[in-house]
């Protein structure tokens, strides 16, 4: 049984890179979170939402998954929608908003540059996602958010990728008996673009409220 715990601490230093861009963020801006972002949302949760790794301007700045940047706005609202959240959603970590049976967590718990962590990053931060899932004891969904999380939490099961390919609304039954749901991340660019429509989106959110009932 592994000792990882399920959050890495805010100064982790696993990954030099990913320690040298945090540490280039803190000089510019030393009031921002400038760590690794801790899992957001209630220990009694049957959802868990997996996104790939803090943005700069997000969780990097605010210290909670999501919050100040264009993607917590369509993932906040719609798990306010579906019944996972109570409050308003400001992109303020300290606007009192809470997630009631749902949590939030990354794949990779640094903001790498550019929003892309290099598959050793992945790698690396993975013993911490792995601890997260099994932490939760109530668990039924996990909600992974582009192919990054996706076949992150394959791997977290001892799950190669091929296992399940990725796709919009894909759906997998885990090793520990949950069910995994796939979706395109609710990035600004994937909406924009309307690769995923806030339709698409409540969709598979209807469905893990659904299976996680």
């Amino acid at each position: 049984m592994s000792d990882t715990p399920p959050e890495a601490p805010k100064d982790c230093p696993l990954c030099p890179r990913l320690v040298g861009y945090r540490e280039t963020n803190a000089r510019a801006e030393p009031t921002w979170f400038n760590g690794a972002a801790p899992s957001f949302g209630d220990a009694k949760a049957r959802l868990l939402v997996v996104g790939l790794a803090p943005g700069r301007m997000g969780a990097n700045r605010t210290g909670r998954p999501f919050t100040g940047d264009y993607a917590g706005e369509l993932l906040y609202g719609t798990l306010k929608k579906y019944g996972f959240a109570d409050g308003v959603y400001r992109a303020d970590p300290n606007d009192g908003f809470t997630l009631r049976g749902a949590m939030i967590t990354n794949a990779v718990r640094c903001a790498p540059p550019e929003n892309k962590p290099t598959p050793a990053e992945i790698a690396t931060c993975r013993p911490f996602l792995k601890a997260r899932i099994a932490a939760l004891p109530n668990l039924k969904v996990v909600l992974a958010l582009g192919s990054i999380a996706h076949e992150s939490v394959l791997r977290a099961h001892d799950l190669k990728p091929a296992a399940v390919k990725f796709g919009h609304g894909v759906e997998a039954l885990l090793p520990a008996g949950y069910t995994l749901i796939s979706s395109y991340h609710c990035s600004r660019y994937n909406t924009q673009t309307r690769r995923l429509t806030a339709e698409m989106f409540e969709a598979v959110m209807a469905r893990a409220k659904a299976l996680a009932a």
